[in-house]
């Protein structure tokens, strides 16, 4: 996950709707079952997938109240404490 495109993710669903990051999760998970996909084109999907997800978890908490810088850092921090387990 990179936390940059993350960040611009949450200001596009901050400008417009998180239904267009949803809709792009689901083509491309839709995606990643296309058989003759190379497994560096599949961990390219993924990583977008996760940085979408993140992106999504990020809005939330800002919907819920969170300042975005706080939004921001708590999400990595739960990342990289999931990443040390």
């Amino acid at each position: 996950m990179k936390l940059p495109i993350i960040k611009h993710l949450t200001t596009f669903i901050e400008e417009n709707d998180e239904d267009f990051v949803i809709e792009t999760i689901e083509t491309l998970e839709a995606l990643t079952e296309v058989p003759s996909l190379k497994d560096e084109e599949l961990d390219v999907i993924g990583e977008l997938i996760s940085n979408m997800y993140g992106a999504l978890d990020v809005a939330k908490a800002i919907k819920e109240g969170t300042p975005k810088k706080d939004a921001l850092n708590q999400f990595m921090q739960r990342v990289l404490g999931a990443i040390d387990k």
